[in-house]
This record gives C-alpha cells, sequence and structure tokens, in this order.
C-alpha cells in the first residue's frame, strides 16, 4: 500500500512539475489564431497585428486561420474542439457572449473555452436621422413614449450585436421601436442616411463621418465613461439610462483545459504588445479603447455579458 502511495505522489509532482516546464519551452512550433470571421474586418485586422507581434516575439509563425460563419460559431467551435495544449488560439469578438443567448451551441463557453485576455473595446454611437425631433437621449425616449412618432432602428443583421444593443436600449427605456435589419452596418447606415429608419447603433469608424458632414446625429455614445475620441458626447448612461453599455470587443481564448501555465504566459506575452507605440496608433485609429486584462477578469467579463443579452433575447425573436 505504502508503494502505491509513493508511487501516486511521485506521479502527481511530475505532472506539476511538468506544467511549467512545457510553458518554459512553449511554443516550438508554428501557432494558429483562429478568427471567425471572413478577412478584412476589424476582428480579422486586430489579429494580424496581434499574431505578427507575437511571432517576432516567439521566433514562431502565428498562422492566421479564418473561418467564417454562422454568426462566429464555426470558428468558435472548432477553436473549443482543439488541443489544449496552447498551439490553437482565437480571436473572439462580441458575438461569443450573444451567441449563447440566441442559438443552440455546439460547445460550453466556460468548460471549453479558456480567456486569455480582452484586448480592446469599441463602444457603439447612439445615432440618428436628422429629421427625427430628438437632440437628446431623454427627448428620444420622450418622443417614443409620447406616441406621436412610431421609431424604427437598423442594424446590421438579425441577431447582430448592433441589433442586441437597440433591443437592450428599448428594454431599458422602457420604449417601443421597430427593428429593421440589414445585410450589414454599411446598408442600415445608408438607410439612416436615407431617412428610412429613425436611430441606429454602430461603431464611430461607421458614423462618425456622417456626423460631420451634418448627415446624421449622434446622441451618445455605448461606453461607461465618455469616449476619448469623442470627448464630447454624453454616454448613453449619462444621457438618461443608467448602466446601459454596448459595443464590440475582441478578446484572445485557448480551448478549454489548455494549462494554467501556457494560459499566463500568453497573457503575459500579449498585453504588452498593447502598449507598443504602433499598435496603440492602429487601435486609436480603429476608435478602440485598450483593455489587457487579467484570465479571470477577461472570464468574468464574458459571463456578465452572456447574462445580459440573455435576458434581452428572451424578449425578442431572431430570424
Amino acid at each position: 500500500m505504502k508503494s502505491n502511495w509513493t508511487g501516486c505522489a511521485l506521479s502527481l509532482l511530475i505532472l506539476l512539475a511538468a506544467a511549467p516546464a512545457a510553458a518554459q519551452s512553449y511554443p516550438n512550433k508554428p501557432v494558429r489564431l483562429i478568427v471567425p470571421i471572413a478577412p478584412g474586418g476589424q476582428t480579422d485586422l486586430l489579429a494580424r497585428l496581434v499574431a505578427q507581434k507575437l511571432s517576432e516575439k516567439w521566433n514562431q509563425p502565428v498562422v492566421i486561420d479564418n473561418r467564417a460563419g454562422a454568426s462566429t460559431r464555426i470558428g468558435m467551435s472548432l477553436a473549443a474542439g482543439s488541443a489544449p495544449d496552447g498551439y490553437t488560439l482565437v480571436l473572439a469578438n462580441s458575438a461569443m457572449a450573444i451567441n449563447p443567448a440566441l442559438f443552440k451551441m455546439p460547445y460550453d463557453t466556460f468548460r471549453d473555452l479558456a480567456p486569455i485576455t480582452n484586448l480592446a473595446y469599441i463602444p457603439f454611437v447612439l445615432a440618428t436621422h436628422p429629421s427625427v425631433p430628438a437632440k437628446s437621449v431623454k427627448e428620444l425616449i420622450a418622443l417614443a413614449k409620447s406616441g406621436r412618432h412610431k421609431l424604427t432602428f437598423g442594424s446590421g443583421g438579425s441577431g447582430s450585436p448592433s441589433h442586441l444593443s437597440g433591443e437592450l436600449f428599448k428594454a431599458r427605456a422602457g420604449i417601443d421601436a421597430t427593428h429593421v435589419p440589414y445585410k450589414g452596418l454599411g446598408q442600415s447606415l445608408v438607410a439612416l442616411l436615407s431617412g428610412e429608419i429613425d436611430f441606429l447603433f454602430a461603431g464611430p469608424l461607421v458614423v462618425m463621418q456622417q456626423v460631420k458632414a451634418g448627415k446624421v446625429r449622434a446622441l451618445a455614445v455605448g461606453s461607461t465613461k465618455r469616449f476619448p475620441a469623442l470627448p464630447d458626447l454624453p454616454t448613453v448612461a449619462e444621457a438618461g439610462l443608467p448602466g446601459y453599455e454596448a459595443g464590440i470587443w475582441f478578446g484572445v481564448l485557448a480551448p478549454g483545459g489548455t494549462p494554467r501555465a501556457i494560459v499566463n504566459k500568453l497573457h503575459d506575452d500579449i498585453v504588452p504588445i498593447l502598449a507598443l507605440p504602433e499598435v496603440k496608433s492602429r487601435l486609436e485609429a480603429y476608435n478602440a479603447i485598450v483593455i489587457g486584462d487579467t484570465p479571470a477578469e477577461f472570464a468574468a467579463f464574458i459571463k456578465t455579458e452572456i447574462a445580459k443579452w440573455s435576458s434581452i433575447a428572451k424578449k425578442i425573436t431572431v430570424q
């Protein structure tokens, strides 16, 4: 019996010693970074920026693998089912927190994925057509409640972050507005410019040029604090809806079960990249706010996001 206990103890010690050793030699071969959208979008561009800097740091290739489709579920499922050895990563966006609220998922977010860090966040801007007789969030809410104007809002598609952000606004404000989905935010912006819809939630890059030209009106920003790129624009929260927050975030995750030592090394190697001058300037050009939180903080944030969107999804129908 004693020899059995001794053998078990030795095996445990070997396993405990192996994890740090594996992290020290990691990575010793190419790493795959799955991007669950098509090439060219902000998620893809950020992934390529991070991959380039990690390749330089590790002296190992970090290969981008675009796996678009099903609102990021194809790429996320591939990542969740990959070997938990640190050689497959995924750069997810906020759709990963919305999807569990809308669809039956082929993986368990909390069991099958290991958060590493939330890289950056781009808050949505609440923008209206100039013909809408409301110049503030409070006036827009009052207009909706008056019954004098039946509001419509557009989005980049049913179930998209811009759609759910509008539904969150409706729920928090206690108003009604008809959702009009389009094939992408570009089409919804065209609809806003023509007056086909009354308002939408979209990233600053989508709407701010039109705001400056006076073709649309920006009422507020969806971040918890004022957006540095738009310091004169109030947040939705301070403009009348306390606690409102909506936008797009971008984070790196590994398959669930990836050794903690490797997760920590990935975090420690990725976060300093966000402080590099060329990376900071690129993120500022995207109107992104740098985050770089810990694995535990990112995991808690994802849990909060899923709960928030689940409460909204129960009230709507996604086609």
